[in-house]
């Protein structure tokens, strides 16, 4: 690790005041006492977000749980990589994780577990009075996204859904241009997830890059739940990558609100054809009834009249790209990862670039570049996901230290995981129009944002 990353997480105190302080929640006081971290699932996502804490002179590991004992060994490892006490250890059933959030001296919970336990695992935690951080999506009902607020008002513990991609530099940097007008008034955004995951969807465990067509109780890692949901569910079932950002660019929740969703399926043939391709046409497998169409498509309307279409491909052959464009009345931005920035990542502003011509945008990410990246971007080398991981960390720790509400909170827990179960419904209703719940109950009009503007977040 760089030493001025090092030097920076001995010393991570970042001053500055916020809103919104939870009642009776016992955080530390002082910038110079450790926030005292536990985690919900130490397997290939919730290990980055242990691997951050670790590395953190600000934050003490004092409890893990998982009822993989794979998955904690590998935990422990880290923890003994990093010189660090060992944590208390919980994982005997699938309830155990309760015992650990009687723990009084935990502060803050990471959970990063299979989709369904996140609600669960997020109302218990706040009701047991920690701060509570949610990996993606935080819930799967729509009466998942109301418990997630309920309790949240009903106890003032508070919820941060763990968002990495709002944290990306080239989406910072775009929110930054957002805000300085550069794009104009706010009209259009394009975003989803694409991704050709059917080598993660049917995993043997001994070939991790395609050669399984195992799943459920044969599978290994994220085969063993992920793929259940293509076969029972059709909808776009992982929506906030690419929503979440846009969220932040719209002020949605903060300003301006999620108004309606229409959704739309294709037919499902991508998993049938990848079984019969790696395990042959005789596979129990290959003639499953897959519910989830290989692409899903999603239009959402805001309230202060923006339009959005939100894209859900994880089941075809395809490179990967999140697929976001921004466009106001001034230009807009459009981005296609995996490509070089000329052709991939570009830029039109009228009046500044030339007339109906695209410009490679990183002359304007550069200029534009967020102060969150150009303070803490080579801190965040190595974080994980290009630095972005080390941000989401960041703020969690931070809003913890300051006793404040997160800068991705579970109103926008709720609104972002809302379009799944609205995209189902929408989709079995031929496309009907489907409304979102208003979660802030009418507060979304006197709500400022805050992503990226409180100065503890920087």
């Amino acid at each position: 690790m760089n030493t001025k990353r090092r030097d920076f997480l001995k010393t991570a105190a970042i001053a500055g005041a916020g809103t919104i302080v939870a009642p009776g929640m016992g955080f530390a006081k002082s910038k110079n006492e450790k926030v005292k971290l536990a985690f919900i699932g130490t397997g290939a996502r919730g290990i980055w977000h242990l691997n951050n804490a670790l590395l953190r002179e600000d934050t003490e590991v004092v409890a893990i749980c998982d009822t993989d004992d794979k998955a904690i060994k590998n935990a422990l490892k880290y923890v003994e990589k990093h010189g660090k006490k060992k944590p208390q250890i919980f994982g005997k059933n699938e309830l155990d994780y309760r015992n650990m959030l009687d723990l009084k001296e935990v502060q803050g919970v990471i959970i990063s577990t299979p989709w369904v336990w996140h609600t669960p695992m997020s109302v218990d935690s706040m009701k047991a009075g920690k701060f509570t951080g949610v990996e993606v999506s935080a819930a799967m009902t729509l009466q998942e996204c109301w418990d997630l607020v309920n309790v949240h008002e009903e106890t003032g513990s508070h919820l941060m859904i763990l968002e990495n991609v709002c944290y990306r530099r080239d989406v910072m940097a775009v929110l930054q241009m957002v805000r300085e007008g550069m794009f104009g008034e706010s009209m259009h955004a394009r975003c989803g997830y694409q991704h050709d995951l059917r080598n993660v969807k049917f995993n043997n465990g001994v070939d991790t890059y395609g050669g399984g067509v195992e799943f459920g109780e044969k599978g290994a890692s994220e085969a063993k739940w992920r793929t259940h949901h293509s076969l029972h569910k059709n909808g776009d079932l992982y929506p906030t990558h690419g929503a979440g950002p846009v969220a932040t660019y719209m002020d949605i929740n903060r300003g301006n609100k999620f108004d309606t969703i229409s959704s739309f399926a294709t037919k499902a043939r991508g998993l049938n054809e990848y079984i019969i391709e790696k395990g042959g046409k005789d596979h129990p497998n290959a003639n499953l009834p897959w519910k989830l169409g290989d692409i899903v498509t999603s239009t959402i309307s805001t309230a202060n009249g923006e339009t959005i279409i939100v894209t859900h491909d994880t089941n075809l052959p395809r490179p990967y790209s999140l697929g976001f464009r921004f466009q106001g009345t001034k230009g807009l931005w459009e981005h296609e990862d995996g490509y070089s920035a000329k052709h991939g990542n570009l830029m039109y502003i009228d009046g500044q670039t030339k007339p109906h011509q695209w410009d490679d945008a990183k002359q304007w990410l550069d200029k534009y570049d967020h102060p969150l990246w150009a303070k803490y971007g080579e801190t965040a080398t190595g974080a994980g996901h290009g630095g972005m991981d080390f941000f989401v960390m960041h703020d969690f720790v931070n809003s913890i230290k300051h006793n404040i509400a997160p800068p991705l909170d579970a109103y926008d827990a709720a609104a972002w995981s809302a379009i799944t179960p609205l995209s189902e419904r929408s989709i079995e209703e031929g496309g009907a129009v489907q409304h979102f719940p208003d979660f802030t109950r009418g507060k979304w009009f006197k709500r400022e944002p805050i992503f990226g503007k409180n100065e503890v977040y920087l």
